[in-house]
């Protein structure tokens, strides 16, 4: 019989409170599993630390999260990949479980859900991040007629042929958001996973900024929408400008059945421009929604061809 090689990625970035744990467990859990830590340019020995624990250590000195994982999934070999954040966060004796149920139910991506049982809600202290998490879901599952409960969670499971697929441009903690409407829009298997969220211990800082990093996700949104669903992104924007046209075109038209005469000339000019931009917007979502259905399709034939 055949078993699976499994590789457990953990990208690391001044977590030498908590990376030995992590490793500690995983080898404890999942003892057949590779354990590979990737340092990001950490100053506190987290890479020591993960070396004496049995983890594979590498390093990565371009900055970001999504950087770290991008050179994991370009450098290493295996049939299932476990990603996990190094600040023990995240349950790893549901490990096994996680992985029976992504073999059994032959998926592509299984999420680590910490929301649906309410475990960050407790143990998550920073109230906007909750905020967060509920906005960005919503938006995702309204706009990509899905039903998942936890987009941002950075406890997550892939096949080969994702890990080997996957391509993006971002470089940071936009990375869960890319990862799930990456899947979304290419109907990729996705499944969740109940976990039990646990806050950072004491003396353990995030390296999130609520503001910052959250503004840089739904920006991301906007940005993939725009790529993946650009008849919508594009109709939307058609539609917007067609309406303030007809709008700024009311009086000049007013003016006209009344004096048989335009006034206000410019603004006539000005709502007929709007009318003919939107239409032209109109026009680019629909050449463009055509080229992403081709992409899709070039996709699924090289995803279904990959080993």
């Amino acid at each position: 019989m055949m078993y699976p090689k499994i590789a457990v990625l953990v990208p690391c970035y001044n977590e030498a409170l908590t990376i030995g744990k992590v490793v500690k467990d995983f080898k404890t859990f999942l003892p057949e599993a590779e354990i590979f830590v990737y340092d990001n340019n950490s100053k506190d020995g987290t890479s020591d630390i993960a070396k004496e624990a049995g983890a594979i250590v590498r390093h990565e000195r371009r900055q970001g999260k999504a950087n770290v994982v991008f050179k994991m999934f370009r450098e290493i070999d295996a049939d299932i990949y476990i990603m996990i954040d190094g600040d023990d966060t995240y349950p790893v004796d549901c490990v096994q479980e996680m992985v029976n149920q992504f073999i059994e139910n032959n998926c592509d991506m299984l999420v680590g859900d910490r929301l649906s049982n309410n475990s960050y809600k407790k143990e998550n202290k920073r109230a906007f991040h909750n905020f967060g998490n509920n906005l960005v879901r919503s938006l995702i599952n309204v706009f990509f007629g899905s039903e998942l409960k936890d987009i941002l969670s950075g406890y997550r499971i892939f096949s080969r042929k994702f890990v080997k697929n996957y391509a993006s441009t971002i470089k940071g903690f936009e990375l869960e958001t890319d990862l799930s409407i990456y899947s979304l829009h290419n109907g990729l298997s996705i499944e969740e996973y109940s976990i039990n969220y646990r806050d950072r211990p004491e003396g353990s800082e995030s390296k999130l900024n609520t503001f910052t990093d959250g503004f840089k996700v739904i920006k991301l949104f906007f940005n993939l929408v725009r790529l993946y669903k650009p008849l919508l992104f594009f109709g939307a924007v058609a539609g917007v400008l067609f309406v303030i046209g007809l709008l700024f075109m009311i009086v000049p038209i007013k003016e006209y059945f009344e004096y048989k005469y335009v006034y206000k000339v410019p603004t006539l000019i000005f709502s007929i421009m709007l009318v003919i931009v939107s239409l032209l917007s109109f026009m680019t979502g629909l050449i463009l929604d055509n080229i992403s259905i081709i992409d899709k399709k070039n996709f699924k034939v090289r995803y279904n061809s990959t080993k």
